[in-house]
């Protein structure tokens, strides 16, 4: 994972895409550009959330999962992520604020997360489509793990 420098971010250069840690103020600029550049915004508010269920949970609300009961698991995860069929799109954005409330509550579930984020970061630029994910920490966390 890596801190963004924003200024220097093409959204919609899959390359450059992938996983980021920012700060939540960061969150409305992202999201202006990220619908000016004609991605598929999508926020994810974690406060609250304190293991695996409640953020699957919130994940299949957000993105919309088809059949949104079946295959809570990671692996379910992976596969959704990496394919977004119902949600077409020329890119995706990712906005995931109060990621600190996912980290503190139950640090292994965040990092497999990241794990999972990355990954489809790395198979969306494969096939030449921007996935970002955007992770909003406060400032002075972005160097540990990060």
């Amino acid at each position: 994972m890596k801190t963004a420098a924003l200024d220097r971010l093409d959204l919609a250069d899959p390359e450059q895409a992938g996983v980021y840690f920012v700060t939540d103020a960061d969150l409305r600029g992202l999201a202006r550009a990220g619908h000016a550049g004609g991605l598929q915004v999508v926020l994810l508010d974690l406060h609250g959330v304190r293991g695996k269920p409640q953020l699957l949970e919130r994940l299949a609300g957000a993105l919309q999962f088809p059949d949104p009961e079946r295959g809570r698991n990671w692996d379910a995860l992976s596969d959704r992520l990496r394919d977004l069929s119902w949600l077409p799109a020329s890119g995706y954005l990712l906005l995931i604020a109060d990621a600190r409330a996912l980290r503190e509550a139950d640090a292994p579930a965040f990092d497999t997360f990241l794990d999972i984020l990355d990954e489809a970061a790395a198979d969306w630029a494969a096939a030449g489509t921007p996935f970002w994910a955007f992770l909003a920490l406060p400032e002075e966390e972005f160097g540990a793990d990060a």
